[in-house]
């Protein structure tokens, strides 16, 4: 059993920006702490910090027991790397460099093949064994099992990127929460989890007994999963952490009974703050005209001197203020026709495209907030794909706003578009690739196709409307995953889009954040459609089609959240 101890901890940016102060936090053996706060606060540089990647530059981190760890990138992952490489990520530095050996010597091995060369691929299988390497393999097999439903054996070289991002994580997260380290950090661990997904995270979390600090925003598994929560308070001076003692559903009315007593204790330190200056010029003015008032109008000064010195008692925490303002217009009552619609998944080698969906039927209608439900890997994200590329053959009046042109997808049937709807895309990845190397005010400056640019002053209230104000001069990638989704949000409002496509909008949102887009969802003019497993934003949509299990788009008045996965040849 292990635990992690947080004291004083203090971090600047290289931009001279301080970013944490004075954080202490103390994470108890067993106990399941989120760690929440508004976007760019630091909770993932926090996280580095513990794991080693980043010193601080005051304070100390202490651990006890093995540590194990789930980057924030997981379920990203675009490269060439194999399904064994992302188990590796998440195993102890020793099996690593043992590992890294054997891939060194092998292909030395298949390059040359001298008797150097063969000791030392032989040296490198023995430590292989000797780090638990083949105990790990044994462990990894029912993960993968368990995760993508094949053995290691026949998984290992398999890509990554033909894994959902859900894949990846529960992938991951079966290889940390089956391991042998006691203490484990998971950065967004709930990230692209179907609900199914989620509650089984919920549930392995209630019964693993080891000590886990966690970062999610999403309010269901905070309650469900949470023993205390600590919150990442913003602060000019850095932003500091207030821990709630109790679990989630109790979390908003302990943090306004905080508030609340903060401004009462500021409110009334400023009165006695004022009482002394008045006192302090009383005296003066007395004394000029009176020397035995002298000794009082010192005795005066010191008192002042003193409680300014002690300072005044801890600000309520500055809250962000998200404004959006999403419009949209009118459009034909018939938004979106499906007539006989067929998902397909292209294979990578050119063969036999392989179906996602069985055909379907669907009319989409003006105004409506339709939920798309179902378990990883179904086609949902597909399906929100081939709407924002404008349908099966687009008008000129469909195309997609911004400079964002979505991948093709393979598909038999017709999907139709109605007059007037402009689609506009929330991508899931946030892969835009004419925004990164361009800063946030430069890209609303210069505007694009279908987006009119803006003076630097439109654009920085812009920005300040979405708190994105302090990173005006930063580039898109520089930003932090919620940074991003925020601003993704900001150009669908200045694009004109009719249509919101929504694919996982609240995945990277702070909770703040999170409300703000369901208010400005609520008054938006037009139909929105949303891939989501956020079991809390779904409450609000009217409608829900579900990607069942065995392969049948269906609708549903009340939302589905027990489809597993759809059963296809892998």
């Amino acid at each position: 059993m292990g635990h992690i101890e947080i004291t004083g901890v203090e971090f600047t940016l290289p931009d001279g920006r301080p970013l944490l102060r004075d954080v202490n936090l103390r994470v108890g053996e067993g106990a399941k702490v989120a760690l929440i706060g508004p976007n760019g606060t630091g909770k993932t540089t926090l996280i580095r910090m513990i794991a080693g990647d980043l010193a601080p530059d005051d304070g100390t981190i202490v651990r006890s027991g093995g540590l194990g760890i789930m980057r924030q990138f997981i379920g990203q992952v675009r490269d060439e790397s194999t399904v064994r490489d992302l188990l590796l990520l998440a195993a102890a530095g020793p099996v690593r460099k043992a590992a890294a050996e054997i891939d060194r010597t092998e292909l030395l091995m298949m390059e040359r093949d001298s008797e150097a060369d063969q000791l030392a691929y032989a040296q490198a299988l023995v430590d292989w064994g000797d780090v638990g390497g083949y105990e790990v393999e044994t462990l990894w097999d029912e993960c993968t099992v368990a995760a993508i439903g094949m053995p290691f054996e026949k998984a290992q070289w398999r890509k990554v990127t033909t894994l959902s991002g859900g894949e990846q994580k529960r992938l991951v997260l079966e290889a940390l929460l089956r391991g042998p380290e006691d203490v484990l950090i998971l950065d967004e661990p709930d990230n692209y989890l179907d609900v199914p997904g989620k509650r089984w995270l919920e549930e392995r979390l209630h019964a693993s007994p080891k000590t886990v600090l966690f970062i999610s925003h999403d309010r269901e598994l905070l309650s469900h999963s949470a023993t205390r929560i600590a919150t990442l308070e913003p602060n000019p001076a850095g932003a500091s952490i207030w821990v709630h003692p109790g679990p989630f559903t109790t979390y908003d009315q302990a943090r306004q009974d905080r508030n609340d007593r903060l401004d009462e204790l500021l409110r009334r330190w400023e009165e006695e703050h004022q009482k002394l200056k008045d006192l302090v010029q009383m005296y003066k003015v007395k004394a000029a005209y009176n020397d035995g008032l002298a000794s009082r109008y010192q005795a005066a000064k010191t008192r002042l001197a003193k409680f300014e010195e002690a300072g005044p008692p801890e600000r309520v925490p500055l809250r962000q203020n998200v404004r959006m303002r999403l419009t949209g217009g009118r459009t034909a009552k018939r938004a979106v026709v499906c007539e006989r619609l067929e998902l397909q998944l292209v294979a990578p080698d050119g063969g036999a495209p392989t179906p996602l969906m069985k055909p379907f039927d669907a009319e989409l209608w003006f105004g409506e907030r339709i939920a798309v439900l179902g378990s990883n890997g179904s086609g949902k994200s597909h399906f929100l794909r081939l709407l924002a590329a404008g349908g099966s053959d687009p008008d000129i009046e469909h195309r997609p706003v911004g400079d964002i042109a979505p991948t093709p997808v393979a598909h038999t049937g017709i999907v139709r578009l109605g007059s007037r709807v402009r689609p506009g895309w929330f991508a899931q990845t946030h892969d835009h690739a004419a925004l990164p190397g361009r800063t946030l005010l430069e890209i609303l400056h210069r505007g694009d196709e279908q987006r009119a640019g803006k003076p630097r002053e439109e654009a920085a209230k812009a920005l300040d409307r979405y708190g994105l104000a302090i990173a005006g001069e930063r580039t898109f990638e520089m930003l932090s995953g919620g940074q991003q989704a925020r601003f993704q949000i900001l150009l669908l409002e200045l694009s004109g889009a009719t249509m919101l496509l929504l694919d996982e909008p609240t995945d990277n949102l702070d909770l703040h954040s999170a409300e703000a887009l369901e208010e400005a969802l609520d008054a938006f003019e037009g139909t929105v459609v949303a891939v989501t497993h956020d079991r809390w934003f779904a409450r609000q949509f009217d409608r829900f089609l579900v990607f069942g299990s065995d392969g049948r788009v269906y609708e549903s008045p009340d939302p589905v959240w027990d489809e597993s996965r759809v059963q296809r040849q892998r």
